[in-house]
């Protein structure tokens, strides 16, 4: 969780992020991001559901400074 949460204040800054988690709609997840957390839905699947709904560019999908999971 703790990731998710600094995964979404580098990218949208700190006071919009928690905008966007607690207001966001996610029609993939079928509520915001924070009703999701709250249903048990995985914090990777909700990080990459914002990624796409807010059009965050691939390269940036894994927080500025962390390593792309897919390359070795």
């Amino acid at each position: 969780m703790s990731e998710f949460q600094r995964a979404c204040a580098e990218e949208f800054g700190t006071d919009y992020s928690r905008v966007l988690v607690r207001d966001h709609w996610l029609a993939v997840l079928g509520g915001t991001a924070q009703e999701a957390l709250a249903r048990g839905v995985e914090a990777r699947d909700v990080w990459r559901a914002l990624c796409e709904d807010l059009q965050v560019p691939v390269e940036r999908r894994y927080g500025r400074g962390l390593l792309d999971p897919r390359r070795d």
